[in-house]
């Protein structure tokens, strides 16, 4: 009987047509609990400087001038003293670590990078070069010094790579004993 009962329940909480008296329920929606409210996602922070992609490098026309400024020019030299890339000397309780052969013939090189003891090479700062003097490759007062300075014995090995200015690369490794200075 019961059964029954549920069954008329049901059949006339379903039927509330056009043509039915009994009164219909409409169901409102209630707004859902905050808690249940999806949360808003802030906008992504800046990417830090250090993710941000370096400029790109573009290629210099190779047109030989005599005045070493272009990758034709100094590439043959600077593979034919490959030893004398960097030299490290142990001075005043510090490792200072010369770039000044390459600072010498940077205006046909667009970027070097150092990597010390295995670490990524980062890239170190090339001076302008002088092209409105006789010598666009001088290294001049105001360029800086063509070191960085590292504890006394740390450095054991150097990975140096060249990005020429006609975009070709070079690189070579050195252990501390074949670049130490007296």
């Amino acid at each position: 009987m019961l059964d029954f009962l549920l069954f008329i329940v049901a059949a006339a909480a379903q039927s509330g047509g056009a043509n039915s008296d009994a009164p219909s329920a409409s169901i409102a929606q209630a707004p859902a609990p905050s808690f249940l409210a999806p949360t808003p996602t802030p906008a992504a922070p800046a990417a830090p400087a250090f993710l941000t992609p370096a400029p790109q490098l573009v290629a210099e026309p190779q047109e030989p001038t005599g005045r070493f400024t272009t990758a034709v020019e100094v590439r043959p030299i600077l593979n034919a003293t490959r030893g004398n890339w960097v030299a490290l000397r142990d001075y005043d309780g510090q490792d200072l670590l010369y770039v000044t052969h390459l600072w010498s013939w940077r205006c046909g090189l667009a970027q070097i990078r150092i990597g010390i003891n295995g670490a990524e090479p980062e890239i170190w700062p090339l001076p302008a070069c002088h092209g409105d003097t006789a010598a666009p490759n001088a290294i001049t007062e105001s360029d800086g010094l063509p070191f960085r300075s590292f504890p006394s014995g740390s450095v054991a090995q150097i990975d140096v790579e060249l990005v020429y200015d006609d975009l070709g690369e070079d690189a070579a490794g050195f252990s501390r004993a074949q670049v130490l200075m007296p």
